[in-house]
């Protein structure tokens, strides 16, 4: 098998948990940088990291990367690469995406032009034609360039990662499935503790933390654009994908799922089902001021409104206050709770042991974490 070269994307702010998962998977010659880990390993690397990673958005394969300040440049540099090795003669291959930071070459139509037509001469060259249906597989080509650095890819995933197929439906403000699986990495939850979502909406916090309690590959259920690029990558995916089947664990253990929503109650039990994971989650409906629990020790992992799109900012901030005062009686209890309210920690009535930045969509907020009894 070939080495191959290849780039994570994720969310700001998740590069370092998605630098942790690309170590656990093998992969080597890592390299982290604003948004996306870049990474090699042999040719079924694609497939692993397509389906085990949770925090990525996207594996792209780097075709080239080198200066450019000029569209010459840019035209001359891109047509040297070798696109032949991945697009057939018969292959789809869009610019789907450009992006220019602080470079000299900033037109993002122009350069999704430039670069499509130096592939097609250097495929015209290869291939010894002069015309492309593009009627194949499709291989979307990326363009990314920071400081007239350009890196070329193609994308591998098609539909984003965080698509895992379970959510069939979400509430008014679903979180990220990739935003919830570094929640649960952040507040280094294991299966034989406690974990509840007093706030768990359409289920994904829960659902993400079942996946990884079973170690499900949270790419299992679905398929990926590179699978039928050619006969060895089907290869690769279909091995894969039995390894991860016989590699899921059998242990119990049990998650609490509670909202004042029947209806979100309802979502989150079909996506739990959908997903593989309602034989570990328990789901009622359930004021936050009820939630109590028996267990000494355990986390509360949550993303409650926070008023930028649901419910009032007075309301919030009662919530958070109500919050506080059952939350108080779980001494031993850690909290991760997630909202873009600048000023929770007032309302909810405790200092936070640390806070981190995080990007909900494009919402900014705060994974407000504190720490309780350990077992």
């Amino acid at each position: 098998m070939k080495r191959l070269e290849l780039i994570a994307t994720c969310t700001f702010g998740l590069e370092g948990i998605l630098k942790d998962e690309v170590v656990k998977l093998g992969f080597e010659n890592i390299v982290t940088s604003n948004g996306r880990v870049e990474f090699s390993g042999e040719e079924d690397a694609i497939a692993i990291a397509n389906l085990w990673l949770r925090t990525a958005d996207r594996v792209l394969v780097k075709i080239g990367k080198f200066n450019a300040t000029t569209f010459d440049e840019l035209f001359e540099k891109t047509k040297a690469c070798s696109w032949e090795q991945w697009i057939t003669k018969d292959g789809r291959f869009p610019v789907a995406k450009a992006t220019s930071v602080k470079s000299k070459l900033f037109s993002k139509s122009d350069c999704q032009s430039i670069v499509k037509k130096a592939i097609v001469e250097r495929l015209k060259q290869k291939y010894k034609i002069n015309w492309f249906e593009e009627s194949g597989e499709n291989y979307p080509v990326f363009v990314n360039i920071l400081k007239d650095e350009v890196t070329l890819s193609i994308d591998s995933s098609g539909v984003g990662l965080h698509k895992r197929g379970y959510r069939a439906k979400g509430n008014e403000a679903p979180l990220k499935e990739t935003l919830a699986a570094a929640i649960v990495f952040l507040s280094h939850w294991k299966p034989e503790r406690q974990l509840a979502d007093p706030f768990c909406g359409s289920g994904t916090l829960l659902i993400e933390a079942a996946l990884m309690g079973k170690n499900i590959a949270p790419g299992i259920n679905r398929t990926f654009s590179s699978e039928t690029w050619n006969g060895q990558m089907k290869r690769s995916y279909s091995s894969i994908r039995e390894e991860a089947k016989d590699m899921i664990e059998k242990d119990e253990f049990r998650l609490l799922g509670s909202d004042i929503d029947r209806h979100s109650i309802q979502l989150a039990m079909e996506n739990a089902k959908l997903a593989g994971v309602d034989d570990v989650i328990a789901f009622q409906k359930l004021d936050v001021s009820e939630f109590s629990s028996s267990k000494r020790v355990g986390t509360i992992i949550t993303n409650p409104p926070y008023g930028e799109r649901l419910s009032t900012k007075k309301e919030v901030e009662e919530l958070y206050q109500t919050m506080g005062k059952t939350f108080e009686k779980l001494d031993d209890w850690s909290y991760f709770i997630l909202t873009g309210h600048l000023n929770f920690e007032r309302y909810f009535g405790r200092r936070a042991t640390k806070n981190r930045k995080l990007y909900n969509g494009n919402i900014l907020t705060y994974l407000y974490q504190y720490y309780g009894g350990r077992k």
